[in-house]
């Protein structure tokens, strides 16, 4: 960028402290955009419940010092037998304080935008002041972060701060930091082991073979063990092994899909679009950088499977790539400003600003472009009808439902996802005429073909929700 200061020519860190302050003031702007944004959606009628519902009710248990049981994916199910994450249990203290899903949402939001403290920090280290902040404003404002915080919530929002931090080390050449920073990532999510390998090969390459060996080594055994071994013992035998799954897949063998991959992603619009745009909010300049690896192993795994929800940019797939391509963003301007090439040296200097121009334009096409709509702060249609009939349930009871007000009854009843109750007879059936197509003709009669032998009537119907209950 132009006008580089005498710090980058040093190497140096920023000196006054109003430098020193400005990416933790940057994170503490972000993670308020961000939870303003969660928390507008969360009272949205039409924002989705499930995932939110789950990570709540084994975070529920965690903040009660229980097994970390999801019972909306079924009865007495545990997290740990579907993902990997005892890491989400970070969450439990705060929850035990403040037990509601809000408590989730600014979580994540301040999880997330404490990454903008590593990549600010490190782009003004290396780049220089402006082309610091530019970085660090395109990474908040980044499309992947922006589909994860619409996305209710997930706990690989924990990777992405510890992702950042073990990155902004590895640009200064801090080992050992780099390992206290990733080895966390192990226990975030079960794939993300790989991540782990894969920054490991890449400390060996640039000569810390002794920090790089460990890391790949420990990586790819922590995934090993993952897979293999770890989820399918908290499964209880209710599911194969993740790496059966993926070997499971339609379109052939895993060996031969994985070979494939190439000319699959050439020829996939979703895939290309996924590819492209990676490369696109670093203004391609991270494709000098060694650090740009670090996705494969996220895409790979995507791509490979039959769902094509992974394949594009919907939901939360592209935030633990985030990081990880602004990241190699800054080696690869620091690297392309000692290049021999002139053009790709002076291209070098304004890819910075052109990386912000291009997460300001996506911001327009992206969740973000919500915030000055005036509609996505309005309150719900039918908020009021909602918490007529959410009174007409005592805490503690259990419930099953569909996703229509789950997210509103996860953090004092026992829910259940509609048809997914057994062995237990929940005392109450809730229905969202919405959420069915057609609406249900009488909910007390459905509730009873789910349960053969018991007997449900009528507690209240009021614009759209009907809530049922068992009698004896």
């Amino acid at each position: 960028m132009p006008g580089e200061d005498a710090a980058v020519r040093a190497g140096s860190p920023p000196q006054p402290a109003w430098e020193r302050a400005l990416p933790w003031l940057m994170a503490l702007v972000f993670a308020g955009i961000y939870s303003v944004f969660a928390l507008a959606r969360f009272e949205r009628p039409t924002a989705g419940s499930f995932d939110l519902g789950i990570f709540e009710q084994a975070i529920r248990h965690y903040a009660h010092l229980q097994a970390p049981i999801v019972d909306l994916e079924g009865a007495g199910r545990s997290f740990l037998g579907d993902h990997w994450n005892p890491a989400i249990a970070v969450f439990a203290p705060f929850y035990r304080i403040f037990p509601a899903p809000q408590t989730l949402l600014v979580g994540q939001a301040v999880a997330i935008a404490l990454a903008v403290v590593p990549i600010t920090r490190a782009g003004m280290r290396h780049l220089g002041r402006c082309s610091g902040i530019a970085v660090g404003v395109a990474f908040g404002l980044s499309y992947g972060i922006q589909g994860a915080v619409n996305f209710e919530i997930h706990g690989v929002c924990l990777a992405v701060p510890l992702l950042a931090f073990a990155l902004e080390a590895f640009l200064a050449g801090r080992w050992k930091a780099v390992a206290a920073w990733l080895a966390p990532l192990v226990l975030v999510q079960e794939d993300l082991g790989l991540n782990v390998f894969m920054l490991g090969l890449v400390l060996v390459l640039v000569g810390a073979r002794r920090w790089g060996a460990g890391l790949a080594a420990f990586g790819l055994a922590s995934f090993v063990l993952t897979m293999t071994v770890l989820i399918p013992h908290f499964s209880n035998g209710d599911k194969q092994s993740r790496l059966a799954d993926l070997a499971a897949q339609p379109g052939g063998g895993l060996l031969q899909r994985t070979l494939g991959m190439p000319l699959d992603v050439v020829t996939s619009v979703p895939k290309a679009t996924t590819v492209l745009l990676l490369l696109a909010v670093t203004a391609f300049i991270a494709t000098q950088s060694p650090l740009l690896v670090l996705v494969v192993p996220t895409l790979a795994w995507r791509f490979i499977v039959s769902d094509q929800n992974l394949w594009g940019q919907g939901y939360h797939y592209d935030l633990v790539l985030m990081p990880i391509v602004f990241a190699a963003l800054i080696d690869g301007v620091r690297r392309a400003r000692r290049d021999s090439w002139r053009p790709l040296r002076e291209y070098a200097r304004v890819a910075p600003a052109l990386a912000l121009l291009v997460a300001l334009f996506l911001c327009t096409r992206y969740p973000f472009r919500d915030l000055v709509n005036p509609v996505a702060f309005s309150a719900a249609p039918r908020a009021q009808a909602a918490e007529r009939v959410l009174s007409a349930i005592p805490d503690g009871a259990t419930i099953e439902t569909d996703l229509g007000l789950m997210r509103r009854l996860t953090h004092r009843t026992r829910v259940f996802y509609v048809g997914n109750a057994t062995p237990v007879v929940p005392q109450y059936l809730l229905v969202n005429d919405e959420a069915w197509k057609p609406p249900l003709p009488d909910v007390a009669r459905y509730a009873e073909s789910l349960h053969p032998g018991k007997r449900y009537v009528l507690v209240t119907r009021d614009d759209g929700y009907t809530l049922v209950r068992r009698v004896s």
